[in-house]
Formats: C-alpha cells, structure tokens, sequence
C-alpha cells in the first residue's frame, strides 16, 4: 500500500512516502546547522565581548579584529573566538593567534588608554603578575601594580 500527501507549497503535487523520507532528512540536516550557525555566533558575540574590554575597542573594531586573526592565521573564526574566550578566563592563546591578535589589536583600536598590546607584552586581566586588585570596601576595586603598592 503506498502512502501520499499533498505538498505544501505545490498543492497539485502529490508527495511519496520516499519523498517525504528525502525531505525529513534534508529538513534534519538543515536543522542542525541552524542549531550550529546559532552556537557560533553565540561564541563570536561573546569574544567580541571580550575583546571590546580587554582591547579597549569598539564592537565594530573587535568583529573586524577577530576576523583578521582567523583570515591571517587561517583558523576558523568559532575556534579563533574560542581561544579567546579561554585565554579571556585564564587559559593559554596560541602563539600565532596571540601575535595576530596584538596587531590587529593596534590597527583597529580607537580608544586612547593605557592598555598594553597584545603580541609584545601580552596583558590581559588574569594574566598579569605584576598587578594586584584591591578594593578599600566603599568603591570598585581597583588594579594596583606593585611599585604603587
């Protein structure tokens, strides 16, 4: 006994049971790279984040950075942002990507600041030995180095 449905969007078409097993696994397909494109793109956001704190720099600047990293390491954009988002929570930053980040750090930054640049003296909060945070309980904290300690 064969099994048909109408189509959707071609009324007039009549669909076999085959037909509709090819379109639910297309449909399977395409889900799961939507489920992936939207994973991504939550990572990239979030490295875009970052970048915009630790690099002192726009979100326009950060996307443009990022992207160069990925385009002149030639490593994905989702593991490029991964990286970041690792070394951003005290992990370690692949030595091509952290000398890439550095640079286009310093193309691409508008703010004025007393940040350092990545590539030549890597600084990132979590990384620095040399700085110790302090609060005096009424206020923020605030990051002293050690000769103004």
């Amino acid at each position: 006994m064969a099994f048909f449905a109408l189509s959707r969007h071609q009324p007039l078409v009549l669909l076999s049971s085959t037909d509709l097993t090819t379109e639910y696994d297309r449909l399977q397909v395409e889900n799961r790279q939507l489920q992936r494109a939207v994973t991504s793109h939550a990572v990239i956001d979030q490295a875009i984040g970052a970048l915009v704190v630790l690099g002192l720099m726009a979100p326009e600047d950060a996307w443009r950075a990022l992207r160069d990293v990925s385009q002149r390491t030639n490593v994905k954009l989702r593991t490029v942002a991964e990286h970041l988002l690792e070394y951003a929570q005290g992990g370690t930053l692949p030595e091509p990507e952290r000398l890439e980040l550095g640079r286009a750090i310093t193309r691409y930054r508008r703010c004025a600041g007393d940040a350092r640049a990545l590539g030549d003296g890597l600084a990132m909060p979590g990384h620095d030995t040399d700085t110790d945070t302090r609060s005096d309980g009424d206020g923020p904290s605030q990051a002293v180095t050690a000769a103004g300690a």
